[in-house]
């Protein structure tokens, strides 16, 4: 499977990304924000954790003005498949391919640690390795986390099953690790092809650093 991870200045998770979809069996190509074409052998975009452009403004809110951003939109329309994992969930919200936005941290402080997920919805390609309310361990790293939808949109997305994370406890008890509406820590558009998640799962791909629960997730896509 090829992999493709954009690259905008303030990124730095894109070689985490790269190192772990690679040791899964993909090949992994890296494209500068300045690019305005995708790789056509494209399988699967990325859109890597970090701090693009600085978080100056709003989060992902400068990156959706990047020149290959238009390509982006294009391949998503046309059905291509597309994570974007923290700051790259971020821009997904800003650039509209994914409902809601994000605010600061309810606690006003950055959150870095190991946190529970619990699965919502496996009925789509990320997490269809994964079973309904299972319980995977995942790094978290952000200071603005706290999804926001309103309850309409919160409605669409419980009825067309959009919801695939919430934040929880060991024992699969949601709780509120940032604030966001009902616990939400990753969602996907109607279509099941666009897929945004604060959570590092590019994090949790070796024991010996923790946890490997990340790569069960990233495997979802090998399908």
């Amino acid at each position: 499977m090829n992999v493709t991870v954009l690259q905008f200045p303030g990124t730095n998770c894109e070689y985490d990304t790269q190192y772990a979809f690679e040791k899964i069996g993909c090949d992994v190509t890296i494209v500068w924000h300045k690019d305005t074409n995708l790789p056509e052998n494209t399988d699967l975009l990325v859109i890597p954790g970090g701090f693009s452009y600085g978080d100056y403004l709003r989060s992902g809110a400068i990156a959706r003005f990047a020149n290959i951003m238009e390509s982006v939109q294009s391949y998503a329309a046309n059905g291509g498949k597309v994570l974007g994992i923290c700051n790259g969930f971020q821009i997904l919200l800003e650039a509209g391919l994914l409902p809601g936005a994000m605010k600061r941290n309810d606690t006003l402080h950055f959150i870095s640690k190991f946190n529970n997920l619990k699965v919502v919805s496996n009925e789509n390609i990320f997490l269809s390795r994964l079973k309904n309310d299972e319980i995977v361990n995942i790094p978290v790293a952000h200071h603005d986390g706290n999804y926001f939808i309103d309850n309409d949109g919160l409605k669409d997305l419980e009825k067309n099953n959009q919801i695939i994370l919430k934040y929880c406890d060991e024992n699969g008890n949601e709780n509120s690790l940032n604030g966001s509406v009902s616990n939400i820590a990753g969602i996907c558009n109607k279509e099941k092809n666009i897929f945004g998640l604060m959570p590092h799962p590019e994090r949790a791909i070796e024991k010996l650093l923790g946890c490997d629960d990340g790569i069960i997730m990233l495997k979802g896509f090998l399908k």
